[in-house]
């Protein structure tokens, strides 16, 4: 019996050694479950606000960050700051000036692994016809085939021209601005 037992693990052992490894690929983004929020400033009063539309496309499988990508263009007209007069005011001409630069964009450039879930991304943000490279820490859960991104970075508006003229004033409105965003993503079999 112990000799049968043995046998029976070690071949199924030598199976899963030398059966080929499916790895997963995360690509298919989940818009309706995903957010791109921002944190900012105004009066010294901490206040949020979210992009109601965005597109992103993704390509992420953990076992080859080399060629990870990942692109996301944000409707800037979908702004909501929470009130109407804040959304009318800010996709003008002095801040987003959504006539001339109806979208930001947001390319990666690369992406380093730091250790359990989390990783940096790198990559190129655009907004009003103005381009700052950006890096953002990210952790990534997954649970079988669904994924989940979250980060956080950084930018300081006057950088790319938000907020002109009388706006450049930061004890009105910091020129600190954290975006935020919540990408969940769906996998398929990846080909190594």
């Amino acid at each position: 019996m112990n000799t049968l037992f043995k046998c029976l693990t070690g071949a199924a052992v030598l199976i899963l050694i030398t059966s080929p490894v499916m790895a997963l690929e995360f690509k298919q983004v989940q818009t309706n479950d995903s957010a791109v929020t921002f944190g900012f400033k105004q009066m010294g009063v901490p206040l949020d606000g979210k992009f109601n539309k965005f597109s992103a496309q993704l390509s992420f499988d953990p076992t080859q960050l080399a060629k990870a990508q990942a692109r996301i263009d944000i409707d800037l007209s979908s702004i909501d700051t929470g009130s109407a007069e804040g959304n009318e005011e800010v996709v003008g001409k002095k801040w987003f000036n959504v006539k001339d630069y109806p979208t930001a964009s947001f390319v990666s450039t690369g992406i380093k692994a730091l250790g359990g879930n989390r990783y940096q991304a790198l990559g190129k943000l655009s907004i009003k016809g103005r381009t700052q490279d950006v890096a953002a820490p990210v952790t990534f859960q997954s649970d079988g085939k669904r994924g989940i991104f979250e980060g956080a970075f950084e930018i300081k508006r006057l950088d790319y021209a938000i907020g002109e003229g009388e706006w450049t004033d930061v004890s009105s409105v910091a020129n600190e601005i954290q975006i935020k965003f919540h990408v969940v993503v769906n996998a398929s079999p990846s080909k190594k």
